[in-house]
């Protein structure tokens, strides 16, 4: 009687261990395909992304629905195919996007920029002109926050869907007095912004702020990805 008691025990043990195996692995595949940890490298997005701070990046989102105005994306750099960059979307396939120097224009909407700081205001790129430049499907323009010194769709050009790796979620480390993790929602700069002449449906960031919670999952990521994988460098440009 002992010997089968000491037999069920074992392999009620076993068993045990081999469903907690399991579900680690199935926990740590869903965080590997829905968020990634970068380590911001640059001043291209001051004041709002810092050198050297970390990153989550959610790629979950996107499963869901398109990137939107505003976002703030990590991609694999078009002109580096070696390095990811970060940069804020603001302008989606269907918009017409006129730069004049320093001023955005979106669909005839002048943008009032809100989350650029004065003293980072520029165009090292003006002679590139763009006048009423039509976003074609599947491309976004993007650029820096801090527009005097960053690397971007004024330079290089439009920015395919097929490199976006993600929409930067959180910064995770270090926190500091202007920065409690979450980026500022800035969907009120594009709230005027409209498509004309049938073109595709306008996207606009979510009211509630920066992490879209189109699944409980995702709720939970902060808490369990840190030390999950490993970071890669990314470079703002």
């Amino acid at each position: 009687m002992n010997v089968e008691l000491n037999f069920e025990k074992r392999y009620r043990l076993v068993r045990e261990v081999i469903e907690t195996i399991v579900l680690t692995l199935l926990m740590f595949l869903v965080i590997n395909l829905a968020v990634q940890n970068f380590d911001v490298d640059g001043h291209s997005m001051e004041p709002n992304l810092h050198d050297q701070e970390r990153l989550m990046v959610d790629k979950w989102t996107y499963m869901f629905h398109p990137p939107a105005r505003g976002d703030v994306v990590v991609f694999v750099a078009p002109p580096q195919p070696t390095l990811d960059y970060v940069k804020r979307i603001v302008a989606i396939p269907g918009d017409t996007l006129t730069i004049r120097n320093t001023t955005v224009i979106v669909d005839g909407i002048t943008l009032n920029e809100t989350y650029i700081n004065p003293a980072n205001q520029g165009n090292p790129f003006a002679e590139k002109h763009i006048e009423n430049m039509v976003i074609p499907p599947g491309d976004y323009f993007v650029l820096g926050d801090n527009r005097a010194n960053s690397s971007d769709s004024r330079d290089w050009g439009l920015l395919p869907r097929n490199n976006i790796i993600g929409r930067a979620a959180l910064v995770y480390w270090p926190l500091r007095q202007d920065n409690d993790g979450l980026l500022p929602n800035v969907s009120q700069v594009f709230a005027s912004v409209h498509q004309q002449n049938g073109g595709a449906v306008s996207q606009q960031s979510p009211p509630s702020g920066l992490v879209y919670t189109d699944t409980a999952v995702f709720g939970m990521l902060p808490v369990l990805v840190v030390g999950v994988r490993s970071r890669r460098r990314k470079r703002t440009h």
